[in-house]
Parts: C-alpha cells; sequence; structure tokens
C-alpha cells in the first residue's frame, strides 16, 4: 500500500477510490457557474446511458447519504394516501419501515429472516389480500449479509397488480446489471459512493417521470422534496435548490467516466464477481464459512462467520488485517456472529489474493496454522 492509502477499503462503502478520483476533488467549484452545471447535467444524463433508459425516465440527485435518498424518495412519494408494502430481510429493508413509520406512512411488512429471501408467492399473496396497497419497495442488494433479492420476480408481480415498484439499489446499480425499464421499476435510488466508486456526499434517483410528475406536494420536508428538486434542476439546468456537494459531484462525473473505460456496468461486475469468487475460495481454504449459501450471495459483500475459537476475537482479528493494509467490517446480522468483506470499489483480484495471504499471516487462533494441512 502507498503512503497516501495506508489500507484498502474492502467495504460496502465508503469504498477505495482511484487516484484520478480523489484528485479531481482539488479544484473549488461555484454552484451557480454554468461550468459546473453542465457537469451535474452530465452526470444526469449518463446515469440513464449507462443503465440503458429511455426518456421515459430522468434523474434527480440529492445531496447527503444514501438514506436522505431513501427518505426523499418514500417521503416524496407515498402519499397520505397511499399505502406500502415493506419487503424486509435486514437492516436497510428496516430502516425503509423506520422511514415509513418515522413518516406517519401506512404500511404492510413482509419480514423475513436475514437469510431468508422473498419469493413472487409470498408478495402475490399480500396484494390479493390487501387492495389499499399501492406501492412496493425492497432492496436489491441487502448488505447485511450481501443477499441479492430477486427483484426480477417481485418485479413481474408488482406491475401485474398495477403497483408503483420501488428499488433501494444503493450496493448494487452500476456493479449489477439491472433492466430498470425491462421490470418497469418505477423508482430506483443509488448513492455516489457504492459501485459507481465515487466519493460520499449525494445519492440519486432513477425515475420514471409519468410517475414522478405525480409527486408534486406529497413531501413531509422542506429539503428532501424529490419532486421539487428535479423540477429546480431540469428548469435551472443543473443547479440545485440548496448548496450542492461539489467536490463529491466533480469526483462523481470522473468515477462515472471511469466506468465507461472499463467497460460499463457488465464489465465491472465481471471483475465483481471474480473479486468475490477468489475471496470465498480463499477466505473457505482457511476455515472460515460463509453465512449465506451461494445461490442467495451477491458479489458485493459477504458475510462470515466468526470462528467459534476460544481465542479468536474480531476486534484483534480487525486490527490485525489492517495493520497488514485492509480495512473489513463488522457484522450486522441480528442473531449470528459474523463479519463482512466488501468486493466493489477500485479493488481488483491481485487485491484480494493479498487479502487472504494476510488473513492467513493474522490467523493467530488457529494451530497448526491456517493454510497447513491437518492431519
Amino acid at each position: 500500500m502507498s503512503s497516501e492509502n495506508p489500507y484498502l477499503l474492502l467495504t460496502p462503502g465508503p469504498l477505495s477510490t482511484s487516484k484520478t478520483v480523489r484528485n479531481v476533488m482539488l479544484q473549488d467549484w461555484c454552484t451557480w457557474d454554468n461550468d459546473y452545471k453542465e457537469i451535474v447535467q452530465k452526470i444526469r444524463v449518463d446515469l440513464l446511458q449507462i443503465a440503458n433508459l429511455s426518456e421515459v425516465y430522468t434523474t434527480v440527485l440529492m445531496q447527503g447519504s444514501g438514506t436522505f435518498s431513501v427518505e426523499a424518495l418514500i417521503g416524496s412519494v407515498v402519499s397520505e394516501k397511499d399505502k406500502l408494502l415493506i419487503i424486509q430481510n435486514g437492516a436497510y429493508g428496516k430502516r425503509i419501515t423506520q422511514i415509513a413509520d418515522r413518516l406517519s406512512i401506512s404500511s404492510k411488512i413482509l419480514n423475513l429472516a436475514e437469510n431468508e429471501a422473498p419469493t413472487a408467492a409470498q408478495v402475490r399473496e399480500i396484494l390479493e389480500k390487501d387492495a389499499e396497497i399501492t406501492h412496493v419497495v425492497m432492496v436489491h442488494c441487502e448488505t447485511t449479509t450481501g443477499m441479492l433479492n430477486p427483484i426480477e420476480s417481485i418485479a413481474k408481480v408488482a406491475k401485474e397488480a398495477g403497483k408503483v415498484f420501488m428499488v433501494d439499489a444503493m450496493s448494487s446499480f452500476g456493479g449489477i446489471p439491472i433492466d430498470i425499464e425491462g421490470l418497469g421499476i418505477d423508482f430506483l435510488v443509488s448513492s455516489a459512493n457504492k459501485c459507481i466508486q465515487g466519493v460520499p456526499g449525494f445519492g440519486f434517483v432513477i425515475a420514471n417521470k409519468s410517475r414522478l410528475e405525480k409527486c408534486k406536494g406529497i413531501a413531509r420536508s422542506l429539503a428532501l422534496d424529490l419532486y421539487d428538486q428535479w423540477q429546480v434542476m431540469d428548469k435551472d439546468a443543473g443547479k440545485w435548490r440548496y448548496t450542492s456537494p461539489t467536490h463529491t459531484v466533480r469526483a462523481f462525473a470522473q468515477a462515472l467516466e471511469e466506468l465507461y473505460e472499463e467497460g460499463g456496468i457488465k464489465q465491472r461486475y465481471e471483475r465483481y464477481k471474480e473479486n468475490h469468487l477468489v475471496l470465498v475460495n480463499g477466505m473457505r481454504e482457511v476455515g472460515f464459512q460463509t453465512f449465506l449459501p451461494d445461490e442467495l450471495q451477491s458479489p458485493i459483500i459477504t458475510a462470515f462467520m466468526n470462528p467459534e475459537h476460544g481465542d479468536y476475537q474480531f476486534e484483534r482479528f480487525y486490527e490485525e488485517l489492517k495493520n497488514r493494509g485492509f480495512v473489513i467490517y463488522p457484522g450486522k446480522v441480528s442473531d449470528a456472529d459474523t463479519f463482512r468483506i466488501g468486493n466493489i470499489g477500485h479493488v481488483f483480484p491481485e487485491d484480494i489474493r493479498d487479502l487472504i495471504l494476510a488473513v492467513k499471516a493474522a490467523s493467530y487462533w488457529k494451530k497448526p496454522l491456517m493454510g497447513a494441512k491437518e492431519k
């Protein structure tokens, strides 16, 4: 690792970025200046292009972390007369429920275990029994575990039932191909510091224009009014209503250029898949077990079980890996003792191979040493 970056972030975001993404933040920008607004407008267009979307869709950028954009979406799209079906099988599905509760939105919860994927049959049964439901929302990649939820089959059921379908693709958009228009996704939300490989500071919503046009006056918040933000960005050619994160925006524009250079979402997906394969095979060789079965696992982040060994402590393991140049993530599963390792960001298979060597070197608690053949 260089002195500039003493360790690699193997986390679900913020994540390790390229030197070129970081370098473009050295210039200051004026939010009112046309040069800056042109960058914003190009980002909005590029997001549609990388997702292969037509003019049926638009993009809206929103200040803050990804959760700000999720709350802006829920609070600006679901009115007091509507009812929301929330599919939750992890911490981020639960966060949507918290948002709905705080905003006093009428909701129905499909609550599943953190290692259980929702099925189309479950959603269909709920929609058939509850005609008041108008909107359906789910998380695509649940980074609690790394679960990749089946948005394709759920979208089909939701659209057949005539519901507005919303997807939290915070940790998947840009890193996993998603047929947004083909699936009829009405709103998709993500963040600058995930698979596009930018830095934290704003999120964005890809929205079906005809659906967004119906959202005027719904928002419960002034700052998080998605409709008003869209209107200003459209009418004033890239202007944000309030002070925007200029350096983050410029970094994101550079990150989008680098996504194009890599070959687009499909090619980045292939790199993430290879990262994940190297990671899982290497960790299993060392002796770690994955929390999820392979068929439910995304290539974004992987939850591993902490070893049940008296000498093992995650905090020490974490520090030893950090000292060797790698930062991993604590667990977030409510009923299992896990930690997580991300595969996304400016990270490549050779980095993951180096991580596995570091894991073997840091495996102080198991004897014989990890990697040695047990008799």
